[in-house]
């Protein structure tokens, strides 16, 4: 037997114990995850893995395996230039998506409104894999530059308070994240954990997952990997029959709170808690195109209109003031959320994030002039 079968064989081992409903250790999980990203094993193994991975249910340890994977095989380490300060701790709030219902960027808009607040936003997102629009295509259309260095958006981080590292990109994820990523339309081991390789390990969050069976494994492994304040969210519709990676204005939503310590709380949050209207999908639901999304993103973040669709950004967005130490609760977080849209403080900081994360004098020009064409076509001049 060859060395190569004999690696083949033993990954063939390993996927068959998770098909038996074996779990797999945090270090077992990791060296084959490391061959899976330096792409020593065939598509086929890999996509079995997954599906195994998936199939069975993962644990922490695995999610952590993968996790670390990523982390030492797979991401350009971030330098010194966006460790938390006096200014406050490093937060991000990115999803897993493949979530079942699909809505407008509530993320992207709630980490811009988040930011207008004081919350200093590092984001880690993707290019749409099963909606119309992701994170980095949404704010890539309103003219952020997605495609830069990463210390482009360190700076920007730290000059603007916000920013976002392409989890696609080859800057960020230089092996094979993005590859096999960009060829699966399901939810995976791989998208959550992925969704936690953030270059700059920021120390609060709230992360959405795709399906409720997530809300306490994610969590253990968040507290495992450094988090200290966070809350792990599912939405769902007035019915509870469809799900979301954000915290729902449809219908109830289920949290799982973080504390520093291993502390974990669980509690279920309503749009009526908050004095909002239980909305309907179609309200919130994606348009036929990007830059139609790109108009209604501006309407959203300047309150012109589409109530719904402010709710869940506001929503979200006092989500991430309340982790950030902003704000003393949601209700509280929800206030300022809704000042920073209605005194124009949320389109301010997309404006100062637009000339801030760009690579070059370039790139910065066409950006803004971007975003002030949709301006002026979403009925908000500059």
């Amino acid at each position: 037997m060859t060395a190569d079968d004999a690696a083949l064989r033993a990954f063939g081992a390993d996927i068959q114990r998770l098909i038996d409903g074996g779990d797999l250790s945090r270090g077992r999980t990791y060296r084959l995850f490391r061959t899976v990203l330096l792409g020593e094993q065939p598509d086929l193994h890999q996509g079995a893995l997954l599906a195994a991975l998936v199939a069975k249910g993962e644990t922490p340890e695995e999610i952590a395996g993968v996790w670390q994977a990523i982390v030492d095989f797979d991401t350009v380490p971030a330098g010194a230039a966006s460790a938390a300060d006096t200014r406050g701790p490093l937060v991000e709030n990115s999803g897993t998506g493949m979530d079942a219902l699909k809505t407008f960027n509530v993320s992207s808009a709630a980490a811009i409104i988040a930011a207008a607040g004081g919350a200093r936003m590092a984001r880690h997102g993707a290019r749409s894999l099963t909606s119309r629009c992701g994170a980095v295509d949404i704010l890539e259309a309103v003219g952020v530059d997605v495609d830069c260095d990463i210390a482009v958006v360190e700076r920007s981080i730290d000059a603007a308070g916000i920013g976002i590292f392409n989890g696609m990109s080859l800057a960020v994820h230089p092996g094979g994240l993005g590859r096999i990523l960009s060829r699966i339309r399901f939810g995976s081991t791989l998208n959550i954990a992925a969704s936690l390789a953030n270059p700059v390990r920021p120390t609060h969050g709230v992360r959405g997952v795709y399906t409720d069976a997530l809300l306490a494994p994610v969590g253990e492994v968040m507290l495992g990997i450094g988090y200290e304040h966070a809350l792990v969210v599912h939405g769902y519709d007035d019915r509870r029959e469809a799900g979301m990676d954000e915290l729902s204005v449809l219908g109830p939503s289920l949290v799982n709170e973080l504390h520093a310590g291993g502390r974990r709380d669980a509690y279920t949050v309503e749009p009526e808690d908050f004095g909002l209207r239980r909305a309907r999908h179609g309200e919130v639901a994606p348009l036929g195109d990007l830059h139609s999304e790109a108009v209604r993103f501006i309407q959203v973040l300047g309150g012109r209109g589409h109530d719904a669709c402010g709710d869940a950004a506001c929503l979200n967005a006092a989500a991430v003031l309340y982790v950030a130490g902003r704000a003393a609760d949601l209700a509280d977080g929800l206030a300022q959320a809704r000042e920073a849209v209605a005194g124009g403080a949320a389109l301010a900081k997309l404006e100062e994030w637009v000339a801030a994360q760009a690579g070059d004098v370039d790139r910065r020009i066409a950006g803004e002039g971007r975003l002030a064409r949709l301006r002026a076509e979403a009925g908000l001049p500059a």
